[in-house]
């Protein structure tokens, strides 16, 4: 039996790990990894030390496009409750290297969702039937993610520099068409230049589609509008009040990318 770990650079998923093979030991464990090619250039770093530090066979996919690529490929430009870079460049690469190497009676897969997010849990079972998805983080001790990063740092291994600017996960370079106000307003804090390239690159998928669409939404006065990165930045420049608990959520193995979630 082989324990697969979608390992995708965050915290959560490294802790699992740790656990898995704790349980089932080095030689049963492939650690995952489908790179979206926008990663932030110290997720390299993080996982070639953790994997080196674990010890277990490590492999990396990749469906060979970055998001913006896959929202001009299918004429979409995704957003909070539809990312179809994350059905693309996630679930279909991972789906397609399991089930070419791995029947459901011959592997178990693991996810990093911890105790505290333990209702995200019900979708990923769903949508992997027939395989079997378990979840070591929702599972006793329960750990709280600084208390996982203190135990990275135990070891030697520096937390990764997105978590020290104060993003909430590790993926794709601070990016996510599924954040909010409050994730993008940190983005153009901590790494203007790469908030630059996706306000661009969103105004050129406006411009292609020929629509007014943006990735975020914004209520005012009973409306809501779409809400672009270009109108966030002009708003903060012109000191207007943002939303900053407006996060949004990564979920790429979390819900189906055609469907809203439900939790």
């Amino acid at each position: 039996m082989k324990h697969i770990v979608f390992y995708s650079g965050g915290i959560g998923s490294w802790a699992a790990a740790k656990r898995v093979v704790s349980l089932y030991g080095k030689e049963n464990v492939i650690l995952l990894f489908t790179d979206t090619l926008i990663e932030d250039e110290d997720l390299y770093r993080f996982i070639d030390e953790t994997v080196n530090e674990i010890g277990v066979e490590y492999m990396r996919i990749t469906d060979g496009r970055t998001p913006f690529e896959v929202y001009k490929d299918v004429r979409f430009l995704g957003n909070s409750r539809i990312a179809p870079c994350s059905h693309k460049l996630k679930q279909e690469v991972a789906e397609k290297w399991i089930k070419e190497n791995y029947s459901p009676d011959e592997c178990i897969l693991y996810l990093g969702i911890d105790w505290t997010e333990e209702h995200r849990t019900k979708a990923p079972r769903k949508n992997w039937h027939p395989y079997r998805v378990e979840f070591p983080m929702c599972e006793e001790p329960y750990i709280t993610k600084e208390e996982m990063l203190r135990e990275l740092e135990q070891l030697g291994i520096e937390t990764p520099r997105l978590y020290k600017m104060g993003f909430a996960h590790n993926n794709c370079g601070g990016f996510c068409c599924r954040a909010g106000q409050g994730h993008f307003a940190n983005l153009l804090k901590q790494l203007p230049e790469r908030f630059a390239e996706y306000e661009s690159k969103e105004e050129e998928m406006r411009q292609f589609l020929g629509k007014d669409v943006a990735m975020m939404k914004k209520t005012k006065n009973k409306e809501t509008f779409p809400y672009t990165l270009r109108q966030l930045r002009e708003d903060i420049e012109a000191k207007q009040k943002i939303d900053m608990t407006d996060i949004g959520g990564c979920g790429c193995f979390v819900t189906d990318a055609l469907e809203k979630e439900d939790e």
